[in-house]
């Protein structure tokens, strides 16, 4: 693979990257938190996840994300995370952003995940809230302090207190989004008074800030209320649907509310157990896996 033979290109071309101009979101529109494949020996299937991602490839996602929640990162063999990394790149070919999470509960563990990524070609990072050692605000900010010291990508906080114990305050945000490549936010409290503060702190006050549905079911709201975008899980089913809900919120709210209600016992169906055995299961049923 090209991208990952010349790291010293890659890092290159992310620091020119990181220095030019920016005119608006970084990232945006339809992300699709990628579901991890394995075959009947539990091997990670590249096979299959290359299939996958062609599959968005074909339905225009905005980009692809891989090793989050949904792609049972913290289960995973470092060779793991390596292989899905390399595939999802390479067959991405630069059509689309590939985002890597690189999140764990410790500083230097997740630096040495994002640098990895980094070096194999990714075009932003996924990092969680520090999730069991339950940091202050303090110390959160100066986890994600540490980490955009270390890299020159993008990256995209995820706040999601009902696995990590902890709520990113937007007070916190609002301090984060100071610091170099940080430019997203995944949100998954599940609170739209939240959100809006973050809008209107943050988002609506820097171009290149971005706010992300880290939820499907407030996808719509949160468009609604002038969000961005959503990493999705149920666009690993259904991406030409989740997208078409994003498209159409940018010119008419009204057939938006449609395409979402319609959506809905599908968004239902995907959370009636632990992220990511019921998008799995709905896969497999549908002949995808």
């Amino acid at each position: 693979m090209k991208k990952a033979e010349n790291p010293k290109s890659d890092t290159l071309k992310s620091t020119k990257m990181a220095n030019q101009k920016i005119e608006g979101p970084q990232i945006e529109g339809l992300y699709t938190a990628m579901i991890t494949p394995f075959d009947a020996q539990d091997k990670v299937d590249e096979k299959g996840l290359r299939m996958l991602i062609m599959r968005q490839l074909t339905a225009r996602v905005s980009g692809i994300m891989v090793l989050g929640t949904t792609g049972e990162a913290p289960t995973l063999e470092n060779y793991e995370r390596d292989e899905i990394i390399k595939s999802a790149i390479d067959e991405a070919q630069g059509k689309i952003p590939v985002m890597v999470g690189c999140g764990t509960y410790c500083t230097k563990t997740t630096i040495d995940h994002a640098k990895q990524a980094q070096k194999y070609g990714a075009s932003s990072l996924l990092i969680v809230v520090p999730y069991y050692n339950r940091p202050t605000q303090e110390g959160i900010y100066e986890h994600f302090k540490a980490i955009s010291s270390e890299v020159s990508i993008p990256i995209c906080i995820y706040n999601i207190a009902s696995r990590t114990g902890k709520n990113l305050e937007t007070d916190t945000l609002e301090r984060l989004a100071q610091l170099p490549h940080i430019v997203s936010v995944k949100d998954s409290s599940g609170s739209l008074s939240q959100l809006t503060d973050v809008l209107e702190r943050i988002a609506f006050k820097k171009r290149f800030f971005s706010l992300l549905s880290g939820d499907d079911a407030v996808t719509f709201p949160l468009l609604a209320l002038g969000g961005h975008g959503v990493i999705s899980v149920l666009s690993n089913l259904v991406p030409r649907a989740v997208k078409k809900l994003i498209d159409t919120a940018q010119e008419d709210l009204v057939r938006a509310r449609a395409i979402h209600y319609s959506l809905k016992p599908l968004v239902s169906a995907t959370f009636i157990e632990t992220n990511p055995i019921p998008i799995k299961s709905m896969m497999q049923i549908a002949g995808l896996m």
